[in-house]
């Protein structure tokens, strides 16, 4: 057994400085190589995640913003409908007004025209009156003499 403890310890003793050499090529590759490439990796993956998640927030505010936008569009819409149609009710109205204005023009020109028609007709029927009377009593006077009055002597002459 010590025979095997023997070899081991020469192969030990031999492989010694290949452990060191090893050990130090890993020191020296940990820093000059592992360490700038693993930080490289930590910011390239900061990076991409950090631009993942500030497209993320742009997609939301831009979601938010287009959400707000076709909010105060609709509002405009809506405003715009509101104007319109209050618009419309004061153009009725005021239709309304103009119409109810002139129907009580037409109604006052009418009555205003009846009246004069039927001033007309009494001053007609008393100027119709004051002359039938002196023409009943000439036709009368020429029915009972059988000539004419005083009136239309000349006529009655040559008869």
């Amino acid at each position: 057994m010590s025979d095997i403890l023997q070899q081991l310890a020469q192969l030990f003793v031999r492989s010694a400085p290949t452990v060191l050499f090893v050990f130090f090529l890993f020191v020296v590759l940990e820093r000059l190589f592992f360490r700038p490439i693993t930080e490289v990796m930590k910011k390239r993956e900061s990076a991409t995640s950090g631009a993942m998640e500030k497209a993320r927030q742009q997609t939301a505010e831009s979601e938010t913003k287009a959400q707000k936008y076709e909010e105060a569009f609709q509002q405009a819409r809506q405003e715009v409908y509101r104007q319109r149609e209050a618009h419309r009710r004061e153009s009725l109205a005021d239709r309304e007004r103009q119409l109810s204005k002139a129907r009580g023009d037409a109604e006052n020109l009418l009555k205003e025209a009846l009246d004069a028609l039927a001033r007309d007709v009494e001053t007609l029927k008393a100027d119709l009156g004051n002359a039938a009377a002196p023409l009943a009593e000439e036709i009368t006077e020429t029915v009972l003499t059988g000539g004419p009055g005083p009136a239309g002597g000349a006529r009655g002459a040559g008869n």
